[in-house]
């Protein structure tokens, strides 16, 4: 269907939103489940109708995400609104660049490579940017040093719990195993303890704040709260402070959850 285009939102929807993309465990964001996989096949109606490639629509995607980042510079509400609202422009465009790919059956690995761009680089950014939203504009060095330091902080950590992720799929594939398939079950922990322990995080699941969508809502509501104190950058360094020792802790889990699962198992 290289050339065509879709007649109907009914048939779109049949050909980029099969059931294996719609019943994905792990990668589809909650997001996409609720709403977003209603309204992007108009999205991509609208992409199928000019020339843009898949991959143009990925780096699109990439452009929102880095905008979503850069609407937090602009302190207050303001900027936490603007931000909100892009995070979730970027999740409707990262629904409809798959959708393009599978309707002119053009995925490829350039695309899933620009697509984890996209996703690392917006999730690495939205935390610096949360550490200077905590020191205030202007910056005063060496004054705000603390602020902007946990701020990358909490990016390094976001990006090291991402990247474990792959690493499971790079070392399965250097070590000759198949593919690991997407469905539930799979990341089970095989030791009862640690399957446990897994379980009970899901009833406080702080382990999924650090998406980009879950960060805007966060800075949202910080920057909301902020109106109503005295100092309003006393909200945006209570949620960095909360989030950095939270992310530590979830990347201790989700190593060791990876470590006693079946995924890295001959």
């Amino acid at each position: 269907m290289a050339d065509a285009r879709p007649t109907s939102i009914a048939q779109l929807r049949e050909v980029t939103q099969p059931p294996e993309v719609r019943l994905r465990a792990n990668a589809e964001h909650w997001t996409a489940s609720l709403y977003l996989r209603d309204l992007s096949p108009y999205l991509t109606w609208l992409l199928l109708k000019t020339s843009v490639s898949a991959n143009g629509v990925t780096g699109l995607m990439i452009l929102v995400g880095w905008s979503t980042a850069a609407a937090l510079l602009i302190p207050g509400i303001a900027g936490a609104s603007l931000a909100l609202v892009l995070g979730q422009l970027q999740m409707l465009v990262d629904c409809s660049d798959g959708e393009v790919a599978r309707w002119r059956n053009s995925r490829s690995p350039a695309g899933v490579f620009l697509d984890k761009v996209g996703h690392y680089t917006t999730e690495a950014l939205i935390p610096v940017v949360l550490g200077i939203r905590a020191a205030g504009w202007p910056l005063q060095f060496p004054a705000d040093f603390a602020w902007t330091t946990a701020g990358f902080a909490l990016a390094l950590v976001i990006v090291l719990n991402k990247a474990l992720n792959d690493m499971v799929h790079v070392a399965r594939a250097n070590a000759g195993l198949e593919k690991l398939s997407d469905r539930k079950g799979e990341a089970e922990p095989s030791q009862a303890l640690v399957a446990r322990l897994r379980r009970a995080a899901r009833f406080v699941p702080f382990h999924r704040l650090y998406h980009s969508v879950e960060l805007t809502m966060l800075a949202f509501v910080a920057a909301l709260v902020g109106l109503f104190l005295p100092d309003p950058l006393l909200a945006d360094r209570v949620l960095l402070l909360a989030l950095l020792p939270l992310a530590v802790l979830a990347l201790v889990g989700h190593f060791v959850a990876i470590i006693a699962s079946k995924r890295v198992r001959a």
